[in-house]
Parts: C-alpha cells; sequence; structure tokens
C-alpha cells in the first residue's frame, strides 16, 4: 500500500487529495495546524473539514504540524517515508501578505524548501507535488490585448485562443508579496528536480474551487460569491466592470491530475492547471449563474478600484497536460461545479 504525505490536508485541494488517494487504498498522513483560521478568523476554519476526513477515512491519519518549523518536518517526513509529498500548505492572499510579509514568505517559501529538503533527506525517491499559483506570472497576463464584450473581457491575440502556456514570462511585472512568495516556493520545487533529479512538479493553479472550500472575501472567489448569495450578503467586485475573467477547475480534477503525474513523474516539470476556456466565467456571469440556481439577485457593491496586481483575464491553457497526460481531462463541468458549490454552501447555512 503507497504512503502519501499531503500539507495543508484540511484544506480545498488537501482535502480532496486525502479523499481520493484514500478511496485508493492508499495510507494517507495529513499536516495541518489550520492557519487558515489565523489568517482569515472564523469563516477560514477548517477543523470540520479535518474532523470530515478523519470520521471518513480509516487509513488517515492526522499531524498537527507547521511547515515552518523545520525541525519538525524533517522529523516528519523521516518517520513517514511517503512515497508521494503533495504540497498544498500555503498563505494564499494577496491582501493579507501585505500586512503579515514574514509569515507569507516564511509560509510559502520557506516551508516549501523545508519539505523538500526533507524529501532530498530521507525518501528521494518520493513525487512531490506542489500546488503553485498563476499568481507567478504576476500582472503580466495583463499586457495581453484583451476586446470588450458584454459580460467579460476576452483576449483579442490569437496566440492565446488556448488560454496562457507554461512558456509566459514570469519577470518583469507586478507580483503581489503573495505572488513573489509563490514564485520562491515554485522556482525551488524546479530546482530540486533539476539539481537533485526529485520527481517533482509545480501546479500553476487557475481558480481552484469545489464544495469543500472554506472562501472568504480574501481568498476564494467563486466559494465566496456563491456563499454570499445563498446567506443573503453584499459581495464586493473589485474594478474591472465585473468583467474579469477567472478558469475554474474542481478541486477533485486537480487531484486526478496528482494521480496522473505519480503514474509517469518527471523531474522539475510545470503545468498550468484550471478549467481552460470551457470553465471560465466572468463575475457578472458567475451572479447570473449562481442566481438561476438559488432564485435571489446578487446584492453586490462596486468597488471602483483593482486589486493589486489583479489579473483583468486569466484562462490556463491546458495543451501541455494533456500532451503529457492524454488520459487525463476536465471530468467537472461549470456547471458541475457551481452546483456543487451551491448545494454545500446550502446545507452549511441549515446546519
Amino acid at each position: 500500500m503507497p504512503i502519501l504525505l499531503v500539507t495543508g490536508s484540511s484544506g480545498l485541494i488537501g482535502s480532496e487529495v486525502v479523499g481520493y488517494f484514500c478511496n485508493l487504498g492508499w495510507q494517507v498522513h495529513g499536516v495541518d495546524n489550520n492557519m487558515r483560521a489565523d489568517f482569515f478568523g472564523p469563516s477560514g476554519d477548517t477543523r470540520w473539514n479535518q474532523r470530515r476526513l478523519v470520521a471518513a477515512h480509516e487509513s488517515f491519519t492526522h499531524h498537527e504540524l507547521d511547515i515552518r518549523d523545520r525541525k519538525a518536518v524533517l522529523e516528519c517526513v523521516d518517520s513517514i517515508r511517503p512515497q508521494m509529498l503533495v504540497h498544498t500548505a500555503a498563505q494564499p492572499s494577496h491582501d493579507l501578505a501585505a500586512s503579515r510579509p514574514f509569515d507569507d514568505f516564511d509560509v510559502n517559501a520557506v516551508g516549501t524548501v523545508n519539505l523538500l529538503e526533507a524529501v532530498r533527506r530521507h525518501a528521494s525517491e518520493a513525487v512531490f507535488a506542489h500546488m503553485s499559483t498563476n499568481k507567478v506570472y504576476g500582472d503580466r497576463p495583463n499586457t495581453i490585448a484583451l476586446k470588450e464584450e458584454e459580460t467579460r473581457w476576452a483576449y483579442d491575440d490569437p496566440a492565446f485562443a488556448k488560454g496562457i502556456p507554461e512558456s509566459f514570462p514570469i519577470d518583469q511585472s507586478k507580483h503581489s508579496l503573495f505572488g513573489a512568495s509563490k514564485v520562491a516556493g515554485d522556482i525551488m520545487v524546479q530546482e530540486y528536480g533539476r539539481y537533485f533529479d526529485i520527481k517533482s512538479c509545480c501546479l500553476r493553479g487557475g481558480c481552484l474551487t469545489g464544495p469543500n472550500h472554506s472562501g472568504v472575501e480574501l481568498h476564494g472567489f467563486l466559494s465566496y460569491l456563491i456563499k454570499c448569495n445563498v446567506e443573503g450578503k453584499q459581495y464586493k467586485v473589485f474594478g474591472y466592470k465585473g468583467k474579469q475573467v477567472r478558469d475554474n477547475i474542481h478541486s477533485l480534477d486537480v487531484a486526478r491530475f496528482i494521480h496522473a503525474f505519480w503514474e509517469n513523474p518527471r523531474c522539475g516539470e510545470v503545468y498550468n492547471i484550471g478549467g481552460g476556456n470551457r470553465n471560465s466565467c466572468s463575475i457578472l456571469e458567475a451572479f447570473d449563474r449562481i442566481a438561476a440556481l438559488t432564485g435571489k439577485k446578487m446584492d453586490y457593491e462596486y468597488v471602483d478600484k483593482n486589486r493589486e496586481g489583479d489579473h483583468i483575464c486569466y484562462i490556463s491553457d491546458l495543451s501541455k497536460m494533456h500532451m503529457d497526460y492524454p488520459g487525463w481531462d476536465i471530468s467537472k463541468s461549470l456547471d458541475d461545479i457551481f452546483e456543487e458549490i451551491y448545494e454545500a454552501s446550502r446545507d452549511h447555512t441549515h446546519t
């Protein structure tokens, strides 16, 4: 029975990966210290997800551990000796990084190096899958020619008809401190792959989402938007006329790709992982989609200032993923995603 170690195991992607591999018969260890509640307050608390995983899966073991604790990380990896490590733990917010830069960098950059070095020393044959972010490209995607349509911004350059490829430059742009700390971790994962032959990949996520997301205003766009509609709360739109676009990928499809990478790993690889064109939507379009499900018009306030480093339009080009892993594709449509998050938000509201 293979052994998997997941960091950030109570979060959206982490918990999905835990459940997915437990169901395949793996022995799964999760590392989480509910730092999301420290970052975002009670609404970001993920203990409910931790309890759900412990109750649902006998083959899952939770470890209360902070990835900034180098000694504890080294000891943890040494004792478990996983065949694969999936690193999803992160400080995920632009805005929070600016107010807590040391915490942001220590979690996103230093924590990643702690894990990489632990794997190199104690589990050098292990596969290392790292959840990076499309924010490593900074605000450079905003330099792509755009056209304004009725409900969204769209690329007006045929070179980006399929979205943004992995060859897109990451320098000479404004990243936010969060984006910069994630760049540091991303590059280190690549370097441990190339320099030490660690089987590793960086998954540069678009809008990662699903029903187990503890979405908050500063992070978790779709989950938080749907929660606001269900609970009758006002949603704030920051600039770009509400026409900014994201491509949305269900957490299950991320877990499925990690499984595909495990079966055919590479060293120091990079993939833009998102929903692609067919799972893309703007904020205005998201308002209409959730209103159609709930029967409630979205209550929102427009703030005529975009967030620093925010993307106007971001769609992942999935061509490289399909080329390297032809057995993988998106299995959850945008309709599926909205319906699942809506049902989960409704259930939480009623409990």
